[in-house]
């Protein structure tokens, strides 16, 4: 079995890349996929939190939440993917410098 530190330490590097390529990169694209990434880093904190418990025969709540968390993610880039669709049809290209040069 894996020790609960293992999982924590994946969840904390996953999430410190996703958080690195939102502050980096400057494509819409890989923001959003950055933001994704960091989703995923919660879901396993979250189903390492609910491996911890001694009674895994009641639905934990860290496997309990993870749909919701897979929800909000689904809903972020559905949102996420129209933006980037009506930005490129706006101007071209997906640069975020873009947007803040239009603000006017």
């Amino acid at each position: 079995m894996i020790p609960v530190s293992h999982v924590f330490l994946l969840a904390g590097v996953i999430f410190s890349i996703g958080m690195l390529g939102l502050f980096i990169r400057r494509n819409l694209l890989v923001i959003f996929m950055s933001i994704e990434l960091m989703f995923n880093a919660a879901n396993i904190a979250f189903v390492g939190a609910g491996n911890m418990q001694a009674n895994l025969a009641v639905v934990s709540d860290g496997f309990a939440s993870v749909p919701f968390v897979m929800a909000v993610a689904a809903a972020e880039a559905a949102v996420g993917l129209a933006l980037v669709v009506a930005m490129y049809r706006a101007t071209g290209d997906t640069d975020v410098e873009l947007l803040r040069r239009m603000k006017g």
